[in-house]
């Protein structure tokens, strides 16, 4: 399953050589239990610094302890790539919705135009706030907040979600800025 013959970033950013041993050992984590390691992370290669950095990031907010679902950040990270067009991440996240989900329908559907969706009033209300924060994040205000706390999140979940969102919003950017391309596996998982 391994997509070794993906360009991770059209912006030819020279990997470390050889990769420092946490790295190397990080990559052979992502092989063994995903298959492949995302081209994200090949991207990150030419840092070790920085590859940490994100991937702490991500790790913290996409599988650290939160009241959201694995689906529900996932959900929210392909609303976020859809809204800003971002390829690698509707892909990459795409993927994961349809495995989480194992609704191949749902996670297409998600990708296009979420209000398509059949959500229930929590995860309607959920991704209406993501969608609002990458669109027009100075218009939220507390209305928005007392929506969120009116569908059931807690302070906390709020922060969870605004976090979820902020980061792809910055990941949608960087992938975009660097031509990043999904590896080609994650458009036949879970079909």
């Amino acid at each position: 399953m391994t997509d070794t013959n993906d360009s991770p970033t059209a912006l030819d950013l020279p990997a470390l050589n050889p990769l420092p041993p946490r790295t190397a050992r990080y990559f052979r984590i992502c092989e063994e239990k995903l298959g492949l390691v995302p081209n994200v992370l090949q991207a990150y290669a030419f840092n070790a610094e920085k590859l940490e950095a994100f991937s702490a990031m991500y790790n913290d907010l996409m599988l650290g302890d939160s009241a959201l679902s694995k689906l529900e950040r996932e959900m929210i990270a392909v609303v976020v790539s859809s809204i800003n067009r971002c390829h690698y991440c509707v892909i990459a996240h795409g993927a994961s919705v349809r495995q989480l989900s194992g609704d191949a329908e749902f996670a297409d559907t998600l990708a296009i135009n979420y209000r398509l969706c059949n959500l229930d009033c929590r995860q309607r209300t959920m991704l209406d706030f993501a969608a609002r924060l990458t669109e027009a994040s100075f218009l939220v205000e507390e209305s928005d907040r007392k929506r969120l706390r009116q569908a059931g999140f807690a302070d906390r979940d709020i922060w969870d979600i605004s976090a979820v969102a902020a980061f792809f919003n910055m990941t949608n950017r960087l992938a975009s800025a660097s031509a990043m391309e999904p590896n080609k596996d994650y458009y036949h998982l879970a079909r």
